[in-house]
């Protein structure tokens, strides 16, 4: 079986290609691995050819496809010409989140089946949005530039510079899903009140867990840091506007590691400048990477990273070997784990010509 293991500069194609042979052994099928490296990071992703995250190109993509019955990728764009291209693909296994480089309805049609990888990041995000908290709470990044400038912050230590601590304090979760999970764990750890909003999670399930489930307003009344979690979809597009943000409570920090479109950028600078946000982190954005003029550049008490939550080598290997078991299981005519999309064929119809 020919298997294009499209990588790139994070789930490398060796990262793939090692974990398809830890998984599938010379007694399940003989492997034929071609390899195609993707530029990303080292150049953006963006939309190529209808679909979302996407890097290289469709030509490149059906090239290195010739003869493939399976790829692993995390960023190629698999688009209906893709598919149209290469009528021998039979299973697309994505090393992500969630397949916004697959057109599915495509896949649907051309009976190529489609899986993700759930959970592949959970820690190294989870990780990330504490560490965010910590450095928007104690002004770490500033204080340090401060530093490096000659300028010897000691008025940091009045109180009306003074940062606040987890230990005691209250903080609110939007979305409570496996990466909300865990960063409720190491805020509890921390000592704080952790309280969760999210419409699909059962509420006594949460309250097992030690966290207070309650409406999303109420979060925002009662939180003094609140840390987005959630999905981006229609529904919770620009979540937290311009009343949301109002409504919180003066001073409170507000972290952002999850996606940019849960945010309305627009009101905060101003709730910056005036003291309704004490502080705010961002991994993610509304336009990335943000323009030169971004208004948020020049507002006082913000903490921004590239979109790094999720880059860990753990991350990575974790990414090849999601795929990996998921391409094991349609060599053994097995249901796939994490089907991406209804309507497909399972993994043993995927392997009838």
């Amino acid at each position: 079986m020919r298997v294009l293991a499209a990588g790139d500069h994070f789930v490398t194609p060796g990262l793939i290609a090692e974990a398809l042979h830890d998984r599938i052994g010379p007694a399940d099928r003989a492997l034929e691995i071609a390899e195609l490296t993707l530029p990303w990071p080292h150049e953006p992703f963006g939309p190529v050819g209808g679909v979302t995250e996407a890097s290289g190109t469709e030509e490149g993509l059906i090239e290195a496809l010739t003869g493939a019955e399976v790829c692993v990728t995390q960023m190629a764009p698999f688009t209906a010409e893709v598919f149209a291209a290469r009528p021998g693909l039979r299973l697309v296994a994505v090393s992500r989140g969630g397949p916004v480089n697959v057109d599915l309805a495509a896949a649907t049609r051309a009976g190529v089946a489609v899986s993700f990888a759930p959970g592949r990041n959970a820690a190294a995000a989870a990780e990330f949005a504490i560490g965010m908290m910590l450095a928007a709470m104690r002004r770490v990044p500033a204080a340090d530039a401060e530093l490096r400038a000659g300028r010897w912050r000691g008025d940091l230590y009045a109180y009306e510079e003074a940062g606040i601590e987890l230990d005691g304090a209250t903080v609110g979760l939007v979305g409570y899903g496996a990466i909300g999970r865990i960063v409720s764990r190491v805020l509890r750890a921390f000592g704080a009140r952790v309280l969760v909003a999210d419409p699909y999670t059962d509420p006594e399930a949460a309250r097992a867990d030690g966290v207070e489930p309650v409406g999303l307003d109420e979060l925002l009344d009662r939180s003094e840091v609140v840390s987005l979690h959630a999905r981006l979809t229609p529904e919770t597009r620009h979540l937290l506007n311009a009343e949301r943000i109002a409504r919180m409570r003066p001073g409170a920090v507000l972290v952002n590691t999850a996606r940019g479109g849960l945010l309305d950028y627009a009101p905060l600078p101003e709730a910056l400048r005036s003291g309704r946000l004490g502080a705010l982190a961002l991994d993610v954005y509304d336009v990335e990477p943000p323009p030169a003029d971004w208004p948020l550049h020049s507002a006082p008490n913000v903490v921004t990273t590239p979109h790094l939550a999720g880059a860990t080598r753990q991350t990575a290997h974790r990414a090849a070997a999601i795929t990996a078991a998921e391409v094991a299981r349609y060599v053994r005519g097995e249901k796939l784990a994490h089907p991406a999309h209804p309507a497909k064929p399972d993994a043993t119809e995927a392997r009838t010509p």
